[in-house]
């Protein structure tokens, strides 16, 4: 009885194991994944799982992540020496920029692409000016 079961147990589990992924990309550039193929005429590619969370392979060093480290890991503090405080302003400068500019702010919240709305654009342009004026007015 309790092979019959163990059995049965093991056929239930069996296509978790080798599920059927399909990853294509729509017209706004969006990629998507499903258990299900998407619509007809829809270019796509099987992918295919580990069962695991563990990926097929490590991630490629070119990524646009520059950090290996996981989303969730608070960030490591970075010294105070003059190369880095340059880069530190050179990249506050080219943010403010682009958020007081005419044209659409996209950031990454939550893992999704999001525009900002003025509110948050303004919000932004507040925590990016008040940071150059801390670490950068002496330069």
């Amino acid at each position: 009885m309790h092979r019959s079961l163990i059995a049965v147990a093991l056929l239930l589990l069996a296509p978790l194991a080798t599920a059927q992924v399909y990853k294509w990309t729509d017209a706004s550039g969006t990629v998507h994944y499903s258990e299900a193929p998407p619509v007809q005429g829809t270019k796509f590619s099987k992918v295919t799982t580990t069962g695991t969370v563990q990926p097929l392979a490590p991630p490629a060093s070119g990524e646009a992540s520059a950090s290996s480290e996981p989303a969730s890991a608070p960030a490591k503090p970075v010294a105070d020496t003059p190369e880095n405080r340059s880069k530190l302003c050179a990249s506050l400068k080219a943010n403010l920029a682009a958020l007081q500019g005419s044209g659409p702010v996209v950031m990454q919240q939550d893992g999704k692409a999001t525009a900002l709305d003025a509110a948050q654009r303004k919000q932004q342009v507040d925590a990016a000016q008040g940071q150059y004026n801390q670490y950068c007015q002496a330069q």
